[in-house]
């Protein structure tokens, strides 16, 4: 790979990778995500890039799954000579010691840069997610809370977040955090860069930088880069690592939305989300017939699995717009049997496999970090481009694999909260 990579980025599920995506790609870098460790033929089909992607699910592994994970990673990334390596995390840092481990991430991710500056940004405003002195906020709907408040991530199923002090929930993760406070960018650049160098030289595991405004972007991206290009370094943290670097290159990038076809094929939506905004996005989608899923039977059931495929698919094929949901109205479908998270979204991606062979379709949405991650995983693919934005922190891509069946299928990847309510009508009408 050539040395104008700056970027090279792993995002610990689908759906916050094709984010980080869209954010390189909408500001004129040259990017590309790979859903594994790319091999020397495809970075060779790749062609010079700025800004490289790898599409993981490492915030549904245990830290042990991380380590071997992330090692070879590392090891890439550093071959590859990128002055910044991003470990892309949720915008909302949903995680635990015991699950999708940040800390373990940075652990196993910081040798193969060497930098003792790690910085972790908080914050990203155009998902109106805030760090302020530390703390985290995020919407829900209009309204702003503090993440341990919020009615959503409070009661996230796999890792809910009971701390918004991000430097209290990291150390719970085996992190000492230091910090920068919104307020001390408003000092001089020198008086800055010599407070940054007097906290690197505590020696923190990590550099917690607030971001309370858009404009605070261009002063941690300075902060960055300038570290950066002294020794390639870790940062982790949203898009909004990728957001600050741009706007430090380039200053704060103009709105720029791609038209969007109609769908000229039936689409097949798959909701494995049990968010409330999934769940608003659902009953909102009226062009589509619904099929509600046994999510249990789902998991466990591969005769049921392949039952409801080959529904979806004779569905798919008389030209009907497919939406097969895990949930209703937010709730698991009913049944007495308690369903495991990460076989779920294993079998969702069996179910999504199966669909596409028997019934090859053009657009495609998934909704779920897990699912995502998991049902692109099942498919014979091996990369993604930007096509398109569809909404705030949801993209619509291209996907590129040696069978010609799937190669250019058009896929959105949707966090559980992410996208308005008419998302997944915007998906069949387009934006044009």
């Amino acid at each position: 790979m050539p040395s104008m990579l700056k970027i090279a980025y792993y995002g610990d599920d689908f759906t916050g990778a094709t984010d980080t995506l869209a954010t390189a790609a909408r500001a004129g870098l040259r990017t590309l995500l790979f859903l594994g460790l790319p091999s020397p033929a495809q970075l060779e089909r790749a062609g010079p890039l700025d800004c490289l992607g790898i599409a993981g699910a490492a915030r549904a592994m245990t830290p042990a799954e991380m380590q071997s994970e992330l090692e070879p990673v590392g090891r890439l990334f550093a071959q590859l000579g990128a002055p910044v390596m991003h470990y892309k995390t949720c915008s909302t840092f949903d995680s635990a010691a015991h699950i999708g481990s940040i800390g373990t991430a940075i652990r196993v991710l910081q040798p193969h840069a060497g930098n003792a500056f790690v910085p972790i940004v908080g914050g990203q405003p155009n998902l109106r997610r805030y760090c302020v002195f530390g703390n985290l906020f995020a919407s829900a709907g209009a309204a702003m809370h503090r993440i341990d408040r919020h009615p959503t991530m409070r009661r996230h199923p796999v890792t809910p977040m009971h701390e918004a002090d991000l430097r209290l929930h990291f150390a719970q993760q085996g992190l000492q955090l230091a910090s920068l406070d919104y307020t001390d960018y408003a000092q001089a650049e020198s008086e800055l860069d010599q407070q940054l160098c007097a906290v690197i030289a505590q020696q923190p595991d990590a550099v917690l930088l607030d971001i309370a405004r858009t404009d605070d972007l261009v002063t941690v991206g300075r902060l960055i880069w300038q570290h950066a290009r002294q020794q390639p370094l870790l940062a982790a943290g949203p898009s909004s690592v990728v957001q600050a670097l741009a706007a430090h290159w380039q200053g704060p990038a103009p709105a720029v939305s791609a038209a969007i076809a109609p769908a000229v094929d039936p689409v097949l939506v798959l909701a494995g989300s049990l968010s409330p905004m999934t769940a608003r996005q659902v009953k909102a989608a009226s062009s589509y017939e619904h099929l509600l899923l046994d999510a249990p039977r789902l998991a466990n059931d591969a005769a049921y699995r392949t039952q409801m495929a080959q529904h979806i698919a004779t569905r798919l094929k008389r030209k009907v717009n497919m939406l097969a949901c895990t949930s209703s109205g937010g709730e698991i479908a009913a049944t007495d049997a308690p369903t495991n998270a990460r076989a779920l979204a294993m079998a969702c991606g069996e179910l999504l496999a199966q669909v596409l062979k028997w019934a090859p379709i053009k657009r495609l949405g998934v909704a779920g970090g897990d699912t995502s991650s998991h049902a692109v995983q099942a498919l014979d693919a091996w990369g993604l481009s930007y096509q398109a934005q569809l909404a705030p922190g949801v993209a619509l891509c291209r996907l590129h694999s040696d069978d010609p069946a799937l190669d250019g299928l058009e896929i959105m990847l949707k966090g559980g909260q992410m996208g308005s309510e008419t998302l997944f009508e915007q998906l069949l009408s387009g934006n044009c």
